[in-house]
């Protein structure tokens, strides 16, 4: 009996002892999730290309109270950032899948030569299509009170 209580603290102390990982392997379906987020992301937001990225769009309530619902409300806001914005360019710095939601981390700059805005991008997928969108939006300032960096 003492003998297999030493084992198991042991086993504990190895446990605790492990490095915890920042990154897990994703299931099949949370890849798949991640790559129609990526593939959404770069057709839609850089390409500007609202017919490429609508195939992934369900029904796409969206919770940004400056954008419409639906993929129509989508398309609005591709022709805006083509008309207003045509050099704008997304960079997603991080990339987390849990489950059906993919949470982005991007350096997005509207007008070349801008520091940007640090965003983060949360989508909530459901049969393949992208079904909801939240975002939060930070510019990036001039100067910071610490050398941390936003990405």
């Amino acid at each position: 009996m003492r003998h297999a209580l030493i084992l198991m603290m042991l086993a504990m102390v190895g446990v605790l002892s492990t490095p915890v990982r920042a990154e897990r392997a994703y299931s099949a379906e949370e890849e798949r999730n991640r790559q129609i987020v990526l593939d959404f992301y770069e057709q839609g937001l850089n390409r500007k290309d609202f017919v490429a990225a609508s195939k992934y769009l369900g029904t796409y309530i969206q919770h940004n109270p400056s954008a419409e619902d639906g993929p129509e409300g989508f398309r609005k806001f591709i022709e805006f950032l083509k008309a207003k914005y045509p050099q704008s360019r997304s960079e997603i710095t991080k990339v987390l899948v849990d489950g059906d939601f993919v949470i982005l981390r991007v350096h997005a700059i509207r007008e070349p030569g801008t520091r940007g805005s640090a965003i983060v991008d949360i989508f909530r997928l459901k049969d393949g299509k992208i079904e909801e969108h939240w975002d939060s939006v930070q510019p990036i300032p001039e100067q910071s009170a610490n050398t941390n960096g936003m990405f």
